[in-house]
């Protein structure tokens, strides 16, 4: 029996697909440093451990569909505090972002319908528009640009009769880009002209370095009086090192569409419970836990960014926020450079594990000399990571043909 179309064409993760190759290098006894996932090292707050542990209930039961009302109180009091007006009732508790993205687009989008992302992009953008047969139309964006926008004109080209939305991260995933006001302005104003929603992937707000801030969808589309076009995905998984809670918001002042999530989340009944008592106790934290974090990720995205120094003919713009960067090295095929490192690459019973940029990319060919980089180890372990990297960047040019 055959599968169905989407089962057939539901791409594997670049982030994960090449596990299987990093558990037969441990096996085989190689010490491997993950650069591939954004899975952070920083402990949780132990207020938010705590707040699971302290749950009295004697019964674990259902809660409500669109989350408790204590956490959207509290996510809707964090983004009050950012200037923005937001209600509880604004806001939907999701499994994580990833559902808020999903909601988002299945309560947009019909089958055949297309939402508008900029390349590079979050590789399950590619994932989620698979599930819900959404076309991802890409805007590349260049490396040498530092991944921001290009000309509008150039993101009007690709908007058809049947685009529905603009997607994007800021700072972004896996670009570290943060978009500045005026870019994200445009892409407001471009929801105005052409009748689509715009949806900002929020969840790195808080990580941007160099005196640089995040701009948020909901405080533009306020000053453009285009709330109701706004759709707002955010996360406590890297803010506060909790990605295995799985809580996510989507945020929208547009009733309709936070009806049709909310009919979404009855359909598989309710957010987990527990995670949201953390998330809750989270919020109360900010200004304690987050800044010292966003300023850790700091000192190890320069050490990333010294290690890529020594690589000659390696092109990178240095990422701006969130804990990524997405460099194009002299190898030829990523694809196949990321495999030989779990494959035959070993240095002092070591190597490292990074993610193939191609599947960043939604249009064929293109990101094929890239890698993701995650800067989520500790710095010594970073420094170890980044000499293992120039190591077998040059041993792998030394082997391949000219």
């Amino acid at each position: 029996m055959d599968l169905s179309q989407r089962g057939q064409w539901m791409p594997a993760s670049p982030i994960r697909r090449l596990t299987p190759l990093a558990d037969a290098a441990k096996a085989r006894g190689t010490q491997v440093y993950h650069l591939n996932i954004g899975q952070p090292d920083i402990p949780t707050p132990p207020e938010m451990l705590d707040a699971i542990r302290n749950f009295q209930s004697q019964v674990l039961a259902y809660g409500p569909s669109a989350g408790l009302p204590e956490t959207r109180a509290a996510m809707a009091g964090y983004l009050q505090g950012l200037g923005w007006s937001v209600a509880a009732r604004d806001v939907l508790v999701t499994e994580g972002g990833s559902e808020a993205i999903l909601f988002a687009m299945i309560a947009i989008c019909d089958p055949g319908d297309e939402i508008v992302v900029f390349e590079p992009f979050y590789t399950n953008y590619s994932g989620f528009a698979c599930m819900c047969g959404v076309t991802l139309k890409a805007v590349e964006t260049r490396v040498e640009d530092g991944y921001h926008l290009p000309a509008r004109e150039v993101i009007e080209a690709v908007i058809g009769p049947r685009t529905r939305a603009i997607l994007y991260s800021s700072p972004g995933n896996p670009t570290g880009t943060v978009f500045t006001p005026a870019e994200v302005r445009l892409l407001v104003d471009l929801a105005v002209q052409h009748d689509l929603f715009v949806i900002g992937d929020e969840a790195y707000r808080e990580f941007a370095y160099d005196g640089l801030t995040a701009t948020g969808v909901l405080g533009v589309a306020a000053q453009a009086d285009a709330l109701d076009r706004a759709i707002l995905i955010d996360s406590i998984s890297k803010r506060f090192s909790a990605c295995g809670a799985r809580i996510g918001f989507l945020v929208t002042r547009n009733e309709a569409v936070l009806d049709a999530a909310l009919r979404f989340g009855q359909a598989r009944l309710c957010p987990p419970t527990l995670e949201q008592y953390a998330a809750i106790a989270g919020y109360g934290l900010i200004q304690k836990y987050v800044p010292p974090m966003v300023d850790e990720y700091r000192r190890r995205r320069d050490t990333v960014m010294a290690g890529l120094r020594r690589i000659p003919g390696a092109v990178c713009a240095v990422p701006e926020g969130a804990f990524y960067v997405q460099p194009r090295l002299p190898v030829g095929d990523a694809d196949a450079f990321a495999q030989y490192l779990l494959n035959e690459f070993a240095l002092d019973g070591r190597t490292v594990m990074v993610a193939p940029g191609n599947g960043f990319y939604a249009t064929p060919g293109k990101g094929k000399e890239e890698i993701r980089i995650a800067y989520v180890l500790k710095e010594d372990d970073l420094l170890v990571a980044m000499d293992l990297l120039v190591h077998a960047v040059d041993v792998w040019n030394a082997r391949r043909p000219a």
